[in-house]
């Protein structure tokens, strides 16, 4: 059916897809196909504070800095 100047699709409730969801449709030799589209996930760490007292924070130094053997991923040593 036709909403606006596009075209709409309708579809089954029984896929359990919400109102609004977006998709990706895909034609291959004249066969057409529509998944989730993918999105940032978004995550609100607002809430985290507190949920682990006993966690501290580690102090810069304990941190291993050693440099990386960036050729073991095809990269340069600037990590391009």
């Amino acid at each position: 059916f036709k909403s606006g100047n596009s075209l709409a699709l309708r579809l089954p409730k029984a896929l359990g897809l919400k109102e609004g969801a977006e998709m990706t449709l895909r034609e291959e030799q004249g066969k057409y196909s529509f998944e989730p589209a993918h999105s940032e996930r978004k995550i609100d760490v607002s809430k985290f504070a507190g949920k682990a007292p006993w966690l501290e924070p580690l102090p810069r130094e304990d941190f291993d800095d050693s440099p990386r053997d960036w050729h073991l991923l095809g990269r340069d040593a600037s990590g391009a």
